[in-house]
């Protein structure tokens, strides 16, 4: 293949040559070097010096072109852009790039500086392990599981089916799986996927494709936990707690009161708040052991929580929720409807004082947050109130 021209003075292999060829003259197999210098081409070696040469120089042109990008004069495209701006308008863009830059720095060490929120799936999991207002009891293998019916229900149709026929509260439900091979450690990861997403443990039988698809069969595929979860917010199915809002202190103290004296109520589910803020975790479990928790079980109807309306407005208790259900801080619900309303805003109207601004809402919302002890939504009003403050700021002082 190669012209033999082109290795004048060289004993390394040529194009098609068998390696190691090249040092048979060495062995003394009758093959010299020089072989390799007969002129078999028509390319005389100054040829190649000229072709090489350009070579070189394109690549020396194309060398000084990439540096000329990088080192581009980055200030002088800077002034012919400012070149027809106000001077105001230049200070203002020189403070909002000091600014966020600023804003940039303060945002990282705050992030390191803080504990991280605790995700919906990581509540979920505790939700699961520690059993927070669980209604109804799952037997299999002579093992009782305590679950929620709720969350079985929005996440597994198999689960949806069954629970529908024992409605009651406290049921045991003995577990009939067709599948085989599921003892008990693999249905407890079955059922801590249904609250999780994940299945909690490894085990090889997971890797099984044909187990997986009995299963699926058996007990259908769920969505993700972000979508099902999103489903049980928007239709509240098995709701079993209502909240109600009074500006009567010592009615919500009392957890009762007339009923003319409250506003309108909003649904949820135990196990979802107890999981998602400590303060309702509490709240909850305050009304087990005084006996009140009882009654509402014996009468089958929800449990009532009555917020004091000056500590938590109405008006964000749908933001609250979403979060709960869904880890997304959604302000756009706060003017969704002209409907809601609240007692701080008619006081803030009767005082004259005008509406808030949504970076005054979400400092508001922040300080629920932190109330509640719920970490997500503090951390998510924290960092939005940070911005759009800042960018409230700049646009003020460009205008």
């Amino acid at each position: 293949g190669a012209n033999a021209s082109n290795y004048p003075h060289s004993c390394s292999p040529r194009v098609g040559e068998i390696p190691g060829t090249s040092s048979y003259s060495q062995q003394g197999y009758g093959c010299e070097s020089k072989l390799y210098s007969l002129d078999h081409g028509h390319e005389k070696p100054q040829d190649k010096k000229k072709r090489t040469s350009g070579l070189a120089t394109l690549k020396k042109k194309f060398i000084k072109r990439r540096k000329s990008n990088r080192s581009a004069d980055h200030a002088k495209q800077m002034r012919e852009l400012l070149s027809g701006w106000d001077v105001r308008d230049v200070n203002a863009l020189v403070e909002e790039y000091e600014g966020t830059s600023a804003l940039k720095e303060l945002s990282l060490q705050a992030s390191l500086a803080r504990p991280e929120a605790r995700t919906l799936q990581k509540d979920m999991a505790d939700l699961y392990e520690y059993k927070y207002c669980t209604d109804v009891d799952l037997i299999f293998q002579e093992t009782c599981f305590p679950v929620h019916r709720a969350i079985l229900a929005a996440r597994c149709p198999f689960f949806k089916t069954l629970l529908s026929s024992s409605p009651e509260y406290g049921a045991e439900i003995i577990m009939d799986i067709n599948t085989a091979g599921i003892d008990m450690p693999m249905f407890s990861a079955l059922l801590h996927y249904l609250y999780t997403g994940e299945f909690g443990m490894e085990d090889s039988r997971f890797q099984n494709v044909d187990i997986l698809v009995q299963l699926s069969e058996e007990f259908g595929t769920p969505n993700s936990l972000d979508v099902d979860m999103r489903g049980l917010f928007d239709y509240m199915c098995y709701y079993d707690v209502v909240l109600s809002f009074s500006s009567d202190s010592e009615l919500v103290e009392a957890f009762g009161g007339n009923q003319n004296c409250l506003d309108e109520e909003l649904k949820a589910h135990k196990a979802v708040i107890s999981a998602r803020s400590p303060f309702f975790r509490n709240l909850l479990q305050r009304r087990i052991r005084t006996g009140e928790e009882i009654t509402d079980r014996t009468l089958r109807t929800p449990t009532r929580i009555i917020l004091d309306e000056s500590i938590i407005p109405k008006k964000y208790a749908k933001v609250i929720l979403h979060c709960m259900y869904t880890d997304v801080v959604d302000l756009s619900v706060l003017h969704c409807s002209p409907s809601v309303g609240s007692l701080s805003e008619v006081q803030a109207l009767v005082a004259g004082k005008p509406n808030m601004t949504r970076a005054e809402e979400a400092m508001e919302l922040y300080h629920i947050a932190l109330f509640l002890e719920f970490n997500m939504l503090a951390q998510g009003m924290n960092s939005g109130s940070r911005n759009r403050q800042t960018r409230f700021e700049f646009l003020s002082t460009m205008s």
